[in-house]
């Protein structure tokens, strides 16, 4: 009778269940914390367990049965799979309730209003939605995404869906802030441009930094949340060499 062995240490979780772990992990982390009992630091620790296997791409569990999930998963599910792709991850306070900012994020026809690179975003039913968005020297980029996990009030998290012209996935994140002082919004972006690693770069050299556009992307989204108007600086100097 043949029997397959497990090294230890080997990666032996797919690329999909690692993704989904990190994303619904991050998620009950921040549910627990902000419970502020035993229960809520249960449900933290196990948050914090499901971070690590998507991180490190190992299960104790499927190591102790000797199974592994790596080799079966294509990443047909995902756009950019774990551990590839450029990664951004910026946050902001916004003085407002995680269920204001949750709501008008949700509206995805709202999103142009602060991220100046997109063009327009239209929903086209269901979960899904399509993207248009400014590109390096005037050319324009295009993709159809789907939300893949949602909690309401706290957590929007999605993908780019096959052909679109940079995959891409990501999530927003809406947790209150201690003391009642409105609410951080944290966004992660990950994303594979073309060319990769050397096309960002190159994105970047043209004044395309997807860090600096996302931290402008969150501090236009507070202006326009919190004053109701967003004011224009079109045209004029950033300060940024």
């Amino acid at each position: 009778m043949e029997t397959s062995t497990q090294t230890h240490g080997q990666t032996n979780v797919g690329s999909v269940e690692r993704w989904l772990s990190v994303v619904a992990g991050s998620a009950l982390a921040a549910y627990g914390i902000r419970r502020r009992s035993i229960a809520g630091f249960v449900v933290a620790g196990i948050g914090g367990a499901l971070v690590h296997r998507g991180a490190t791409g190992r299960c104790m569990v499927y190591e102790s049965l000797g199974i592994t999930t790596a080799d079966e998963q294509d990443d047909s599910r995902i756009s950019v799979p774990y551990g590839k792709g450029i990664r951004v991850e910026k946050s902001m306070t916004i003085d407002a309730s995680a269920a204001d900012l949750y709501t008008f994020w949700r509206d995805f026809e709202n999103l142009p209003r602060f991220m100046k690179n997109l063009e327009s975003v239209k929903v086209t039913g269901g979960n899904r939605s399509h993207w248009i968005a400014k590109g390096p020297l005037g050319s324009n980029a295009e993709w159809d995404a789907e939300i893949i996990n949602e909690i309401p009030n706290e957590l929007i998290g999605w993908r780019s869906l096959e052909g679109s012209d940079i995959n891409n996935a990501g999530s927003v994140h809406f947790t209150p802030a201690t003391g009642g002082r409105g609410t951080v919004v944290k966004v992660v972006l990950r994303y594979d441009p073309p060319g990769g690693v050397a096309g960002a770069a190159i994105s970047r050299l043209l004044g395309e930094d997807p860090e600096y556009q996302v931290q402008e992307d969150l501090r236009r989204f507070k202006r326009i949340i919190e004053t109701g108007e967003l004011a224009t600086i079109d045209g004029q100097s950033t300060g940024r060499n």
